[in-house]
């Protein structure tokens, strides 16, 4: 994949004053540090999709002198409660995927120190708005939107939804599946959807739903892969809650068109963060990683190693992204601070509408 722009990357090296210019195409043009510049290991605590490709570790540790370990564990949200209940002994220098559904929590709880990080062009129009950037770095952004099965409507001569309101008419009773806003994070950022799009009224909204048969799972993966029409597995049900790049991944061997769309006027933006812990043990090191995911290098491997798209503005989709996974002009948004202050009381209004 083209890298557009050489990204000066600084390293907070502890005395030595060091620094290292890293190049798109992975070439440096300075040596790595000398063995013990930077000794030790840096630990990167995240959520269990992250997947940073090998070849960019090994170029983080070649270019750092640091050893990188990723200790991953649960989604965002239970890396969050993780971050904060071990906040006076953390368990990391750096935690990736704490996201905007939860972002605010993070900081209430002073999980996290201060970066001293420059963010690249493009970045800035994602970060939190009550930190700008200064302890939480965007990293990449996502749209959890419905999706549908373009080929299964196209069979029955039938015109797919296109909003949140078609959801619920009865054009479209029982072929909507979503996964539970309890146990997962794109089932949370529908819900927040509703809540963005209803206010007040979004609990008479999922009376709506339910009232027409749409079906709750546990996680995503339940349902894409489980009840899905296009998720392989036999499932029924051809409209589904999933992502804006979703559709990048279903194009036919030998076509070039996708067999699914991404319903824009249904999406909600998601973007992950990450940060320095505060008490870290290596917090140098952390910013020097913290600075390396922000990189054109790694933010170009984003999409078809965690499936979102980067944060920088400079940086090239691959040809598929570019052609079939748009992302939504104007999405639904909820402020991070009205999130932390209403979640569980919309989480346990929810609960009892999904379990009457």
């Amino acid at each position: 994949m083209k890298r557009l722009l050489t990204l000066l990357l600084p390293l907070a090296l502890a005395g030595t004053g060091c620094s290292l210019i890293s190049t798109g195409d992975g070439e440096s043009a300075a040596p790595p540090p000398e063995s013990g510049e930077m000794p030790g290991t840096v630990v990167l605590v995240t959520h269990e999709s992250f997947n940073l490709p090998k070849r960019l570790v090994r170029q983080f540790e070649e270019e750092s002198g640091l050893d990188l370990e990723v200790r991953a564990s649960g989604d965002a949200g239970e890396l969050t409660t993780k971050l904060a209940v071990t906040r006076d002994n953390p368990i990391g220098d750096v935690a990736f995927g704490v996201d905007n559904s939860f972002a605010s929590r993070a900081l209430e709880e002073d999980v996290f120190d201060r970066l001293g990080v420059t963010l690249p062009a493009g970045v800035e129009e994602y970060v939190v708005p009550a930190d700008a950037g200064e302890r939480l770095a965007p990293m990449d952004v996502g749209h959890v939107c419905v999706n549908v099965d373009t080929a299964w409507f196209a069979e029955r001569d039938l015109d797919p939804p296109a909003t949140l309101d078609d959801l619920a008419d009865p054009a479209y009773e029982g072929l909507f599946v979503t996964p539970s806003a309890l146990s997962s994070s794109p089932g949370l950022a529908f819900l927040l959807t509703t809540v963005a799009a209803y206010g007040e009224d979004w609990p008479g909204y999922w009376e709506d739903l339910l009232a027409n048969d749409t079906l709750v799972v546990d996680g995503w993966s339940d349902a894409y892969y489980g009840d899905f029409t296009q998720g392989g597995e036999g499932g029924e049900r051809p409209i589904v809650l999933s992502y804006d790049s979703s559709p990048a991944f279903t194009v036919p061997q030998g076509s070039d068109e996708s067999s699914t769309a991404a319903l824009l006027d249904t999406c909600f933006r998601q973007v992950e963060y990450a940060g320095v812990l505060a008490g870290a043990a290596n917090p140098d090191g952390g910013r020097v990683l913290v600075e390396f995911l922000l990189s054109p290098a790694v933010q170009a491997a984003l999409p078809e190693s965690m499936y979102v798209f980067p944060v920088r503005d400079d940086v090239e989709l691959p040809a598929e992204w570019a052609e079939h996974a748009e992302q939504p002009a104007d999405p639904y948004v909820v402020d991070p601070a009205e999130i932390a202050a209403n979640r569980d009381a919309w989480l346990q209004e929810w609960r009892d509408l999904v379990t009457r």
